[in-house]
C-alpha cells in the first residue's frame, strides 16, 4: 500500500480542499473549504480509503458501520465491504411514507455500531447522529473520520466518552502540501492564526431544570408532581401490577416514601371494593406524599371515555391524579378527563410496536396544544414543555422475554432527558421492595443531576 503522504495527494488531485476565503455554513469565513465528496467518483482512491480507515479500528469491536449523511455514506459502505462488517444507513429525516425509518438496514438492539464521518468541525451532526442511532437501542463507542479541521469536534466527542479515529488533521495536511511546494508559508500562516483563533463550539441545548418546568406549568397535577420530586429528591414512578387489594396497599406502604407517584392498573384488581381498595390507597398516598396514576390507557372515542373515567365500579375520575391515554381518537377525545392529569402514549416499549415516527408527530401535535395534557409515555425526547414520562426502566439493561425492552436510568435521562421514569417488575418482583425503590430513587435523581451536565 502506498504512503499515507502519497494517498494524501492522489487525493488532493481531485480538488478536495481549495485555499483562499471561504463563507461557512456557520458565517465564519475560513482560508481553506473541504469537500471530500469528489473521492466517491474514483472507485481505486474509496477502496483504499476505506482500508486507510478501517486499519485504525478495533475490527472485532463494531456489529454495524454507519456514514453520516450524506458526504460519508459511500465510504462506509466501501468499509463495509472491505470488512464484511453489515451496514445501516441513517436518513437525513424520515420518509413520509412506506415505513417511515430514520435508520435503514437490517440490525438488532444492542449491537455496537461504528460511525463514520468525513469531516470533523464542531462536532454537532455527530452527537444529533449518534443520539439518533442510540434511539434505536444501538451502541456508539467508535467514530471514524478522514479529516480533522482541529476546531473543537474532536475534544468534544472524547469528552463524552467516544473514541475519534482520524485519518488526517488540517495540520497534517499543510505540512504536506507545504514539503511539496504546494502552500506557501503565508497561507499556512493564515491557516494556523484562523485554526487559533477559530474553535467552534458546538453548545447542545440544555434540559431543563424541574424548578424551570415548575416555574412555566400551569397545570395543578403537573405542579404537584414536580414540588413532590423536588421535595423528594424522587422521579421515580413504581408500577403496582399486582392483583389483589392486600398486594396494592402493602407495596404502596413499602415504596412510598421513596416515589413521587404510583401506577396502577385497577381492573387487575381481583378482589376490588372502592371502599376497601381505593379508599385506604388515597390514605397511604397522602401519607407519604405520592400521586397515583392510573395506567387505563384510554383509547376510544371522547364520550366513551368520558363513561369509562367517571363511571363504573372503578370511578377514577375520583381518586385519580394522572390517567394515562392514547391519542388514537384525537384531540377532542382528551377533553372529559377534567380532574386528572393526562398522560398521553406517544410511543411504547414494547418489541414490534406499532407507534412509528409517524404516529409520534401527530400524537405529539395534540399533546403539545391540550391544556389538559401535561406530558408523554415516550421513547424518544419530547418537547421541553411537556413532562417526558419513561417506562421500561431498570438497572440492568435487556428485556423480559415478552417484548419489553429496558432502559437504564443513566441512558433514559442523559439521552432522552427523561423526567420521570417508571420502574415495574425490578421493585414489585424484588425480594426487597423497599430496598428496591430506594435503589431506584437514587440512581434516577443522580441520573437526572448528571444529565444537567
Amino acid at each position: 500500500m502506498e504512503s499515507k503522504k502519497e494517498f494524501f495527494l492522489e487525493c488532493y488531485k481531485l480538488g478536495i480542499i481549495k485555499f483562499g476565503r471561504f463563507t461557512l455554513k456557520s458565517g465564519i469565513e475560513s482560508p481553506f473549504y473541504v469537500d471530500l465528496r469528489p473521492l466517491a467518483s474514483d472507485p481505486k482512491i474509496l477502496k483504499s480509503l476505506a482500508n486507510y480507515l478501517l486499519e485504525m479500528l478495533p475490527l472485532d469491536n463494531f456489529d454495524l458501520i454507519c456514514g453520516v449523511p450524506y458526504a460519508a455514506l459511500p465510504m462506509a459502505t466501501a468499509m463495509s465491504l472491505e470488512s464484511y462488517i453489515p451496514l445501516i444507513i441513517k436518513r437525513k429525516e424520515a420518509k413520509e411514507y412506506g415505513t417511515k425509518k430514520l435508520i435503514e438496514g437490517i440490525y438488532q438492539k444492542g449491537q455496537n455500531c461504528l460511525l463514520v464521518e468525513d469531516v470533523i468541525t464542531s462536532g454537532k451532526s455527530l452527537v444529533e447522529t449518534i443520539a439518533e442511532i442510540e434511539n434505536e437501542d444501538l451502541k456508539v463507542s467508535d467514530i471514524v473520520v478522514v479529516l480533522d479541521r482541529e476546531q473543537g469536534g474532536k475534544q468534544l466527542l472524547e469528552k463524552k466518552g467516544f473514541s475519534v479515529h482520524t485519518l488526517f488533521t488540517i495540520s497534517e495536511v499543510c505540512d504536506m502540501l507545504k514539503e511539496e511546494r504546494l502552500l506557501d508559508g503565508e497561507e499556512i500562516s493564515r491557516i494556523q492564526d484562523f485554526l487559533a483563533g477559530n474553535e467552534v463550539k458546538f453548545q447542545e441545548k440544555k434540559r431543563h431544570t424541574y424548578e424551570q418546568k415548575l416555574a412555566l406549568t400551569e397545570h395543578a397535577v403537573s405542579k404537584k408532581l414536580l414540588e413532590t420530586a423536588l421535595e423528594k429528591k424522587s422521579n421515580l414512578i413504581a408500577s403496582a401490577d399486582v392483583i389483589t387489594t392486600a398486594e396494592l396497599h402493602q407495596l404502596a406502604e413499602k415504596v412510598g416514601p421513596h416515589i413521587v407517584a404510583l401506577k396502577t392498573h385497577i381492573d387487575i384488581i381481583t378482589d376490588f371494593d372502592f371502599d376497601k381498595t381505593i379508599i385506604p390507597l388515597r390514605d397511604i398516598a397522602e401519607k407519604h406524599n405520592f400521586l397515583i396514576m392510573e395506567d387505563r390507557k384510554f383509547a376510544d372515542i371522547g364520550s366513551t371515555q368520558e363513561l369509562q373515567y367517571s363511571y363504573g365500579i372503578y370511578k377514577i375520575s375520583s381518586w385519580a391524579d394522572l390517567i394515562t391515554s392514547q391519542v388514537i381518537g384525537g384531540y377532542q377525545s382528551m377533553d372529559f378527563f377534567l380532574n386528572s392529569g393526562i398522560v398521553a402514549i406517544l410511543s411504547m416499549s414494547s418489541k414490534g410496536t406499532l407507534t412509528d415516527q409517524h404516529y409520534f408527530e401527530e400524537a405529539l401535535k395534540i399533546a403539545e396544544t391540550h391544556p389538559g395534557v401535561i406530558g408523554g409515555v415516550s421513547q424518544k425526547k419530547i418537547p421541553e414543555s411537556l413532562l417526558l414520562f419513561t417506562p421500561g426502566v431498570n438497572l440492568k439493561t435487556g428485556g423480559d422475554g415478552k417484548g419489553q425492552i429496558y432502559n437504564t436510568p443513566e441512558k433514559v435521562f442523559k439521552t432522552l432527558h427523561t423526567d420521570f421514569m417508571i420502574v415495574g417488575r425490578g421493585i414489585y418482583k424484588s425480594d426487597d421492595q423497599e430496598k428496591a425503590a430506594l435503589e431506584y430513587k437514587i440512581a434516577g435523581w443522580n441520573a437526572y443531576l448528571e444529565s444537567l451536565q
